[in-house]
């Protein structure tokens, strides 16, 4: 009898607040996300049509063209960012034109947006996150694009634009390459698990261009060398060219396409930069207390994290079958010492929450579990 009024119970309560099995928490995973691919095609229909993509009255043309076919695995997409800066309209009208030009991945989606602004950030601002994660999201809708190779590259200052936000949405990233930007006093650190390439003429003295892009690349040598599983990268300070390298940072795109993200690293490094987010790969800090340099660090083996730093009082962690075996006990450590242990139901709300958090289909999650740490 008891066992009766537990199941009845149970098929009483809302689908979304039952504890799922893995194989329910895929199919609820696969019916959001075609939902999901849905509504971004309707949120975005006008942009889409139009080429034109408009947030809070700022507002970002885009161009793009396929080359070469679609892979089984859905397209590549090179967001490819032009030159220009803090200069009259139409200089970056002709860097946008010029932009399209240069380079022809192979079986990918190569997408050039104009910038909002005529200015010397023109391609990191604090509100430009927002629009690169509506570009991925409506080229993952419209244009079967696979949200892990998705690629950043530019040119000048849209090389400026690369060295910041290659870091700042590390875990959107495949791939970045920077073409003679500058880098400014940015982080490296975030770069962690995403593929990184450093493109300078070694005469290329404007701003100091060619020593700064030199001595980054060093640093991420050395990052590499303390840690040679991550921080993949190649430097390529060209001998003989200035600002423009003739084309020899092309190599840089088949490069890319070597590599694709890894969502869930089980090494994850996270660095706040100038624009702060909440969330980072499998991560979510509490808004209230971010800050640019909080830093967190962990590593995750099997079904056991160790938090090695966290700057936060609280962190949540978020998983899936992919990551972990839901149906074991998990893990979290910080320092040894144990913080959580216990097995962590997967649910539909838990599905759902992530998936509107993040807008990214890689990124939803079926159980989390929110720790103490300091």
């Amino acid at each position: 009898m008891l066992r009766l009024i537990l199941l009845l119970t149970l098929i009483s309560l809302p689908l979304s607040a039952q504890n799922l099995t893995k194989a329910q928490a895929q199919q609820e995973a696969q019916t959001l996300a075609t939902q999901w691919i849905v509504d971004i095609q309707t949120r975005y229909r006008q942009a889409w049509q139009d080429h034109t993509l408009t947030i809070d009255g700022k507002t970002m043309p885009f161009w793009y063209t396929t080359f070469g076919t679609k892979p089984t695995d859905g397209y590549s997409l090179f967001i490819s960012l032009h030159g220009g800066g803090n200069a009259p309209a139409r200089l970056n009208d002709s860097q946008w034109e010029n932009q399209k030009q240069l380079y022809q991945p192979v079986n990918s989606i190569y997408l050039v947006p104009r910038a909002p602004y005529d200015d010397w950030d023109m391609w990191f601002k604090p509100d430009l996150d927002s629009f690169y994660a509506a570009l991925i999201q409506m080229c993952v809708a419209y244009l079967d694009v696979n949200p892990d190779k998705v690629y950043l590259i530019g040119y000048s200052a849209g090389g400026d634009g690369v060295w910041r936000m290659a870091p700042r949405m590390a875990d959107t990233w495949a791939g970045a390459s920077m073409m003679a930007g500058h880098p400014g006093d940015v982080s490296l650190l975030n770069l962690r698990n995403t593929p990184f390439m450093v493109w300078c003429g070694a005469l290329d003295a404007a701003y100091n261009r060619n020593h700064e892009c030199a001595q980054r690349g060093m640093e991420l040598d050395s990052l590499h060398t303390q840690d040679p599983n991550g921080y993949i990268h190649e430097n390529h300070i060209v001998a003989g060219k200035p600002h423009w390298m003739d084309l020899a940072d092309a190599a840089a795109l088949p490069w890319l396409q070597r590599h694709q993200r890894s969502p869930y690293p089980t090494h994850i490094v996270w660095q706040q930069e100038e624009v702060t987010h909440s969330h980072f790969y499998w991560l979510t800090a509490p808004s209230d207390q971010l800050q640019r340099g909080k830093t967190v660090r962990l590593t995750l083996q099997g079904n056991t994290v160790n938090i090695q730093q966290c700057d936060y009082t609280q962190l949540t962690l978020h998983f899936n079958d992919q990551m972990v075996n839901l149906d074991q006990p998990v893990t979290i450590k910080h320092n040894g010492r144990t913080l959580f242990k216990g097995k962590l139901p997967r649910t539909l709300t838990n599905l759902q929450t992530t998936l509107a958090q993040r807008g990214d289909l890689r990124y939803m999650f079926p159980a989390q579990a929110t720790v103490k740490v300091n």
